[in-house]
């Protein structure tokens, strides 16, 4: 199965095992409650889809790579305890807590999260004095006397034999003992979570148009040629940071992450030429409404492969408009209930408002900072919740200084928070607007015209407004912005297309055709 069902098959497993019945019981015995075993090639986000279940689940996750292990930080060190049988005395040998264990209880108190997940990574790549000690936990779900404890779901993942020499198999008793789920690399749900979670615009572009690329592991006279969705995710953070320091990414850059040359020559060459679109087209341009006739005229004669870059530029710029809109509503949303908080407490009016608000911004800090290191929070629930933190430090400052009492405290911060719901309006205005532009922008410079200039096929039922719509309703923060701010062009659009079941096709014609 692909990773998205491996995901969801091992998020329903967790909440099965942690159901308990009306007297507290679980209703699966942990006697029954099999380990998951998580088999699949490197890199294709094995882990990441642990700290999402996790995360959606609300529990606690402690992971280990095993291969990082020995037998000791694993099953503990053995110590002498002396034991009595009848009038005879003799000394056993014990074990301290295994690290691994240990670790379990440390989050738990640190988090205060009594459920979890304990995830071992690479478990089949073990060396061999530490493959009983495995066998052991995945079939007693203890290292040596330490078990795992209630509430916690073991999840296991390994490589297949094929992409790592030191695999040991499992035998039939431990695999009977276990849940097993096999993966394969999927570039569709790659590409899914690529445009929710940011991944660079020009490798998904790439990666739509050379999709024999997404993943694949040789073995060539010269060594291992290896290209992986972890590798894609990890250089688009690098392309992202080196953006914003001015510094250039080309092949020599990109053979550290894609480690097969041709194919790190490739993207390196693509990237150049997408980077050569962005200055040539000024997309913040086409999006504002200003954008010059020569980009048009450019654009409507350029090649079938440029204007699809175009596109996929034009659909980054959006979403940056987008996700923009959402960590503002997000700030907006976190601090509308502060202040209902602090309204409320206009009682206490003896009190400072500094002092009464300053013990409400404490709480929301205290609060996210254990979420956070609890793993609770994805990437934009972090970024919101630092910048609501700053806010509430400047507000505290407003308040401090003014020396008000809670309700002319209250005043004041209200009109702050206004001016955020009014930056709120204008960035949702914007993103709307650039919308429309961009429509504007497809229907006017991509229409084809025939040997005597005569248009022969309008802009508005072009292949590229196709995969325009296409990837405005399948792109996570437009499709929501949508349908929370409405569009009429997008709805025109969408019937049209709807109207035609040819139109998807097409539009997944376009990508492979590239």
């Amino acid at each position: 199965m692909d990773i998205k069902r491996a995901k969801q098959e091992i998020k329903n497993t967790v909440r099965a095992y942690l159901m308990r019945d009306e007297n507290g019981e679980l209703l699966i015995p942990e006697t029954h409650q099999r380990p998951v075993l998580l088999i699949g090639a490197p890199g294709i986000g094995k882990t990441a889809i642990m700290q999402q279940v996790a995360r959606e689940c609300e529990i606690g996750l402690v992971a280990y790579t095993m291969t990082h292990h020995t037998r000791q930080s694993a099953l503990g060190l053995p110590f002498i305890r002396e034991e009595q049988a009848g009038d005879k005395h003799f000394k056993v040998t014990e074990y301290t807590m295994s690290e691994i264990i240990a670790s379990v209880y440390e989050a738990m108190n640190k988090t205060g999260l009594k459920e979890g997940i304990l995830f071992i990574d690479e478990i089949n790549c073990v060396s061999e004095t530490l493959t009983p000690v495995m066998l052991q936990f995945l079939q007693g779900k203890c290292f040596g006397n330490a078990k795992v404890p209630e509430g916690w779901v073991i999840v296991a993942a390994g490589n297949p034999s094929e992409y790592n020499r030191s695999v040991r198999e499992f035998d039939v008793v431990t695999l009977d003992r276990v849940k097993k789920i096999e993966v394969q690399p999927d570039y569709e749900v790659f590409r899914e979570y690529a445009l929710k979670n940011q991944v660079h615009m020009a490798v998904i572009s790439y990666l739509d148009a050379r999709r024999e690329n997404f993943y694949k592991i040789e073995t060539t006279l010269d060594g291992k040629k290896f290209v992986t969705a972890r590798g894609w995710e990890d250089l688009s953070d690098l392309i992202k940071t080196y953006e914003k320091l001015g510094l250039v990414v080309d092949e020599e850059v990109t053979v550290q992450y894609l480690q097969d040359a041709e194919v790190a020559l490739d993207f390196a060459n693509y990237l150049s030429l997408y980077y050569k679109y962005e200055k040539i087209y000024n997309i913040d341009a086409i999006l504002d409404g200003t954008v010059a006739e020569e980009v048009v005229k450019r654009v409507s004669q350029a090649p079938f492969d440029e204007r699809v870059s175009v596109v996929s530029m034009i659909l980054s710029g959006l979403n940056n408009r987008f996700i923009k809109f959402f960590e503002q509503d997000g700030i907006c949303d976190e601090l509308f209930a502060l202040l209902k908080k602090f309204q409320a407490a206009q009682a206490a009016s003896q009190i400072t408002a500094a002092a009464v608000f300053g013990k409400f911004a404490g709480e929301y800090e205290k609060r996210f900072e254990k979420k956070r290191m609890s793993g609770l929070l994805d990437a934009e629930q972090v970024r919101i919740g630092a910048s609501v933190n700053r806010i509430l430090n400047d507000w505290k400052l407003a308040l401090g200084a003014e020396s008000l009492k809670v309700e002319d405290g209250f005043e004041l911060l209200r009109g702050k928070f206004m001016e955020l719901a009014d930056e709120k309006e204008n960035i949702a205005d914007k993103a709307g607007t650039g919308l429309n532009h961009a429509f504007d922008f497809v229907e006017k410079a991509f229409a084809y015209t025939g040997a005597g200039g005569e248009v022969v096929l309008s802009g508005s039922s072009g292949p590229e407004m196709v995969l325009f719509v296409t990837e405005l309703a399948a792109g996570f923060y437009s499709l929501k912005f949508i349908e929370e701010n409405g569009n009429e062009r997008f709805y025109e659009f969408n019937r049209k297309m709807s109207m035609n079941s040819a139109s998807n096709v097409l539009a997944d014609e376009i990508r492979s055709s590239l």
